[in-house]
């Protein structure tokens, strides 16, 4: 899951087509568009539709897929979903693979047809299709819309509120703010606000299943993508393939302690850099690793009062901005050099590295728009699958339990249970369980040093969640592992999906 938001949110939260026809992934799909005001009446009418796909780079190829907006309700309203695979390249291929990057509110869509080239292994890429789409709500499909303009975005994303943070003038705007961005969100989307929960999106991952020719779905979810699988088998577990989840996330954990265990996360990263940062030249940093936070900690109580300025169309650098761009950098050590160079740069006032790594985390392009909605989406996604409890004393606990979690990080990720406060969609009941039982062995992976999924989370996943879990471990720094430097990694996940093999016992890779 994504932690991106000002304020409360700190703790709640990248060619042309060409219009060509293709064939089908295999010999079971038509080539030809469902008019989204065809007549859809049941289940079955939407696993059948055809779907027409269109060249859109190389190997590449785009198509609409249609789903009822309510599961519940198959003669709802259809809603859009964009949807791209890359074409294996073997001769008989295995079948498909759905990808999705995680959030919620990441696009699936673009992270396929924009990154094919570094995206999975060869071996991979050979013997499946690599499809990739945006859930419900997500830029690409019906999409989620909040705000007005980008700087109505900027000012959600890195503003303040004007009061000293934590003050009941504080708290007071905060909820104004909240409950105005919320109200946006309501008028600007309509009644599909309703319907963009995990459990929605998980049923319309079937209907991808279907439209691809594939008895069982094949599936690799990243992040918060381990809740859209997990679910997915917890729904289907007949119909499951072979599934990856890396960088999971416990799904029996209430959202608080999802919360504060991602905090704790961020805490152990920050720690892990300032580590690696004092042994080597040119570290920012000086004397031991306890005096190093301080000196952040410190810097960040300055910001609240005085930002610095960014030489980056001059913009102002508020404490918010700088969490939003060191988290950033915690997502992976081989981001940790542009940490400390923002780190030296901002020292001296100038918020220049801070400021465009947090534009990167929220995906605003330098013109001040926003080259997505995932901020928009994240947040309604997550006010659907759970919430931290609104009561004041409530608040009062996860807040002591914040402060305790983080020395640095824990003042700014207070009063998470105000997020959804003003959220007029009720969350939806999680399923009775996600044990996935009757499905196949499930494989998760887990990053010893993950700052934003932790690693025990993949531990419980794995070995109390699921009634088949396979864990791989790679011990080391950053966010997911597949598809990175560990060929311990990439060659089990490789194997598991080509041959269905796995290592006689759990792996330890590096």
């Amino acid at each position: 899951m994504q932690h991106k938001k000002k304020g409360v949110f700190a703790a709640f939260l990248a060619s042309m087509v060409v219009l060509t026809t293709l064939l089908a992934p295999n010999s079971s799909l038509a080539a030809t568009r469902v008019n989204v005001t065809a007549k859809f009446s049941s289940v079955s009418d939407y696993l059948a539709q055809k779907v027409k796909w269109t060249g859109c780079g190389t190997d590449l190829y785009c198509g609409s897929v249609y789903v009822p907006m309510d599961w519940n309700n198959p003669k709802s309203e259809p809603i859009s979903l964009a949807v791209v695979f890359h074409r294996a390249s073997a001769e008989k291929p295995l079948g498909s693979i759905i990808f999705n990057p995680g959030g919620p509110g990441a696009s699936g869509y673009d992270f396929v047809k924009n990154s094919i080239a570094d995206l999975a292994t060869a071996k991979l890429k050979r013997n499946y299709n690599v499809v990739g789409f945006d859930p419900r709500g997500v830029q690409n499909s019906t999409a989620i819309k909040c705000v007005s303009s980008g700087k109505a975005m900027d000012d959600f994303v890195y503003g303040d509120t004007g009061f000293a943070l934590g003050s009941a003038q504080d708290i007071a705007e905060t909820k104004k703010q909240i409950a105005s961005f919320a109200a946006g969100c309501a008028k600007r989307t309509g009644k599909l606000l309703g319907f963009v929960d995990t459990i929605n999106a998980a049923k319309d991952m079937d209907v991808l299943r279907a439209v691809m020719g594939d008895k069982k779905l094949n599936y690799l979810g990243y992040s918060y993508g381990t809740f859209l699988g997990n679910t997915y088998a917890a729904l289907f577990p007949t119909k499951v393939g072979r599934m990856v989840l890396d960088g999971a996330i416990d799904p029996l954990v209430s959202q608080s302690v999802q919360s504060v265990n991602q905090l704790k996360g961020f805490d152990l990263a920050l720690k892990d850099y300032l580590k690696d940062c004092l042994a080597n030249a040119n570290c920012p940093f000086t004397g031991s690793a306890s005096a190093a936070e301080t000196k952040i900690k410190n810097f960040l109580l300055s910001l609240e009062t005085k930002p610095i300025v960014s030489s980056d169309q001059n913009r102002k650098v508020t404490v918010w901005m700088a969490l939003n761009g060191i988290n950033m950098a915690l997502y992976s050590n081989e981001y940790w050099p542009y940490l400390s160079t923002a780190f030296e740069q901002a020292f001296k006032g100038d918020g220049t590295t801070l400021q465009r790594l947090a534009d990167f985390y929220n995906d605003r392009n330098q013109d001040g728009t926003y080259a997505s909605n995932q901020n928009e989406a994240n947040l309604a996604i997550n006010c659907l699958d759970a919430r931290e409890s609104s009561r004041s004393a409530a608040i009062k606990a996860q807040n002591k339990r914040i402060l305790a979690a983080s020395n640095v990080f824990g003042r700014y990720w207070q009063f998470g249970g105000l997020a959804c406060a003003s959220w007029k969609y009720p969350a939806v009941k999680p399923l009775k369980s996600y044990s996935a039982k009757g499905a196949p062995t499930i494989v998760v992976v887990g990053t010893t040093g993950d700052p934003a999924t932790p690693y025990q989370q993949a531990v419980s996943l794995a070995h109390k969640v699921l009634a088949k879990g396979f864990l791989i471990t790679y011990q080391g720094e950053g966010h997911t592992a597949y598809g990175r430097k560990s060929s311990c990694v990439n060659n089990a996940v490789d194997n598991f999906f080509v041959a269905g093999t796995l290592p006689s016992a759990e792996p330890i890779c590096k």
